[in-house]
């Protein structure tokens, strides 16, 4: 049976698709995740230390999967997403840094704003990784996004990145409910 298919001029733009830039620090790359990260990046999303503020349960490899897809789409679609985190020495994937767009579901919202987030490996915590990687991205975000409001909410309890947020630049706005648990609102 064969089939004729026809190919139909719309008008419509498609979303052009983003190159994910690297950026480069004096100990980190800030890279696009690739497809042979999935392993570690799988294993990293299994660390009960770095889930413990992050949803409180480690992910699959479905989930893990679900999450790495899901930053390609907003590169994709939004020009912003995250960053695989990559050690310049050693070569090894250690966490992630970036930006997204959720749509969650609270008041007050981060929809519509460059919700920053960041992970990395809690046996490298304590190094600076994470202040280092964070002011690469929002360095990157400012030029690519002057003017644009950026958020992030953390756990109270977790005084780590409540200083990372203070040291690149965050001040506290407020608590927020997410997933019936309180949050500090940031914004920066």
């Amino acid at each position: 049976m064969s089939m004729n298919l026809e190919m139909v001029d719309r008008k419509e733009a498609a979303p052009a698709m983003t190159m994910v830039p690297t950026l480069m620090t004096e100990r980190l790359i800030l890279r696009a995740h690739r497809l042979e990260d999935f392993e570690d990046y799988a294993a990293f999303w299994t660390q009960e230390d770095l889930v413990r503020y992050i949803g409180g349960e480690p992910s699959t490899r479905e989930q893990a999967w679900s999450r790495l897809l899901r930053y390609a789409g907003m590169w994709h679609y939004l020009g912003f997403g995250f960053f695989a985190v990559e050690e310049r020495h050693s070569g090894r994937f250690i966490g992630e840094v970036g930006f997204l767009d959720l749509h969650r579901d609270m008041v007050p919202t981060t929809e519509g704003t460059l919700e920053a987030g960041w992970g990395i490996t809690p046996s490298l915590h304590g190094k600076g990784y994470a202040t280092e990687a964070v002011s690469a991205a929002i360095a990157w975000a400012d030029e690519k996004f002057s003017g644009r409001r950026m958020t992030c909410i953390i756990d109270p309890e977790n005084t780590s990145s409540l200083r990372v947020a203070e040291k690149v630049g965050f001040r506290r706005i407020g608590e927020v409910m997410y997933k019936d648990k309180p949050n500090v609102m940031f914004e920066r």
